[in-house]
């Protein structure tokens, strides 16, 4: 038995110019850190006493008799990329729902390739982790995804993540006092929409927009140094990188019409009254984790103003995917 454990990510700044449409023009870069959440993806060799050859455990339950038949599109698509021929049973867990903004599908994919790889007793890299995600889910499985959430769920941390011309990708750990750091995590609120959403669907709508919207996102792009100036300047004042994130809110709903909708500009909106200095919706838009930057003093307000959502405590996290069970047994 392997059970793969791999962490979900918060963007700040920088989405959109992670999509390869963009960055192999311009360049990319983004500024995310990976939260303690996790995607937990379990798998191990299905002894064959059974009419299935594989059993695939998520919010269903498939029991197959080819790769072929499994529906579910990343478990197809990594079994064959990977070309395992042994039977498996797989299982996969979440500590929040899919589609909702926070990388849930890039971190079942990095998660299951590592679970994949641990099994057959082949150690992974980090580089190679998130590059194998990227194609599989870029080329193999064809989704309009980009290329950022990948790199953080292999990776973990708070990172600065640039991709190049040239489909590679350089990650830079953010360096900050514990102080600083605190600041920051405690100024963070994290709540559900309520809606979820195809972000495949509300990033095809943005990625067909790129050209359009050139002015906006090499924007966005310089904002994320801007972000981090921000961060590594003891005399900025945090709210300052709250600010700046209401601009991007700002920007980043214009890339598309499906980014946002008049339910979730209202939350923004009633939570910006509250006290909320900026914030916004994680993730391709359309619905998910909607993300606050609230100084401690407005806090209370802002939660009380949002208390019909449901609210998510949590911490950054540095591990990344990480294989917390090992006891390979049986076939391979």
């Amino acid at each position: 038995m392997i059970i793969a454990r791999t962490p979900f990510r918060i963007s700040f700044f920088g989405g959109g110019t992670d999509y390869p449409a963009w960055y192999r023009d311009h360049g990319g870069v983004v500024l995310a850190t990976t939260i303690d959440k996790y995607c937990y993806i379990s798998c191990r060799y299905l002894p064959p006493f059974f009419e299935h050859k594989h059993r695939i455990v998520y919010s269903r339950i498939e029991n197959v008799a080819s790769i072929d038949q499994i529906e579910h599109p990343a478990v197809r698509a990594v079994l064959k990329w990977s070309g395992i021929e042994d039977g498996l049973e797989i299982h996969h867990d979440g500590d929040l729902p899919a589609r909702s903004g926070l990388g849930s599908s890039s971190s079942f994919t990095v998660g299951l390739v590592h679970a994949l790889s641990a099994l057959r007793g082949r150690y992974v890299s980090k580089d190679d982790l998130a590059a194998s995600a990227i194609h599989i889910e870029q080329d193999i499985i064809r989704e309009n995804v980009g290329s950022q959430d990948q790199v953080s769920a292999a990776f973990g941390g708070f990172n600065r993540i640039e991709f190049r011309r040239n489909d590679s990708f350089e990650v830079a750990p953010i360096i900050l006092s514990a102080s600083r750091l605190a600041e920051l995590q405690g100024s963070l609120v994290l709540c559900f929409t309520g809606f979820s959403r195809i972000a495949s669907e509300v990033a095809k709508s943005k990625i067909d927009n790129l050209r359009n919207r050139e002015s906006e996102l090499k924007r966005m792009q310089a904002m994320v140094d801007e972000s981090i100036r921000i961060l590594q300047s003891p005399g900025v004042p945090i709210a300052d990188f709250g600010r700046l994130l209401h601009e991007s809110w700002q920007y980043k709903r214009s890339l598309s019409d499906k980014v946002s909708n008049p339910d979730i500009d209202r939350i923004y909106e009633s939570a910006r009254a509250a006290g909320a200095i900026g914030g916004k919706l994680l993730g391709a838009g359309g619905g998910g984790f909607m993300l606050l930057f609230v100084e401690p003093r407005s806090r209370q307000a802002v939660v009380e103003r949002l208390k019909q959502l449901v609210q998510v405590p949590f911490k950054f996290e540095n591990s990344g995917s990480r294989i917390v069970l090992y006891q390979p047994t049986g076939l391979g």
